[in-house]
């Protein structure tokens, strides 16, 4: 499903780099609940940095997506750079302070979750006859499956949440679950797909 003007090396770095934003942000994340400051800013980056990278794998990946399925590919497209878009907004309002963590965690976890869809959506068009490893493919599905449970927070954006305190509810674990997807799950799968994709 690589059918582009763009090296199978370039693609392959790009989804490495994506992987590796990402695992930084989840050892930023421990390292700011077992240390403090600066860490959460340095994940917010990494969460914000792995977005961009994800865009241009996305946009990198798209031909070939497209060839295989043309209506699914350009959905998924446009929801991965919404979703992009609504993480850096949920960094940019964590990093500067205008929004409280958890404001900016519902950006977050929705923009994900919409990332999360393309995943979905790339991973089962792989399935029909592409020379992906199979485990990657069903570990990409399964990713994008806890990334979209992020989809949750959306009505939390809309009324403005910024609760200083975590209160348990349904919601809140739903969405809150979905950030092992973005931290762990979807990082390991950009690594191992890059691996997959680069030449041996």
């Amino acid at each position: 499903m690589i059918t582009n003007n763009f090296s199978s090396v370039t693609i392959g770095w790009v989804a490495i780099a994506a992987g590796i934003a990402g695992l930084l942000g989840l050892a930023f994340i421990i390292l700011f609940f077992t240390v403090g400051q600066p860490f959460g800013t340095l994940n917010d980056i990494c969460i914000g940095l792995t977005a961009i990278l994800s865009v241009v794998l996305v946009w990198m990946l798209y031909p070939g997506h497209h060839a295989q399925s043309p209506l699914l590919s350009r959905f998924a497209l446009l929801i991965a750079l919404i979703g992009a878009l609504v993480v850096l907004i949920g960094s940019a309002l964590a990093i500067s302070g205008v929004a409280g963590w958890s404001l900016a965690g519902l950006y977050m976890a929705a923009g994900n979750a919409m990332i999360g869809l393309w995943l979905l959506g790339w991973n089962y068009s792989a399935l029909r006859g592409n020379p992906w490893p199979q485990g990657l493919l069903v570990l990409g599905l399964i990713s994008g499956v806890v990334l979209a449970l992020g989809l949750v927070a959306i009505p939390g954006i809309f009324r403005g949440i910024d609760t200083q305190e975590y209160v348990f509810s349904t919601v809140n674990a739903i969405w809150w679950t979905s950030s092992l997807g973005w931290l762990v799950l979807y990082p390991i799968w950009c690594v191992l797909l890059g691996r997959a994709i680069l030449p041996k």
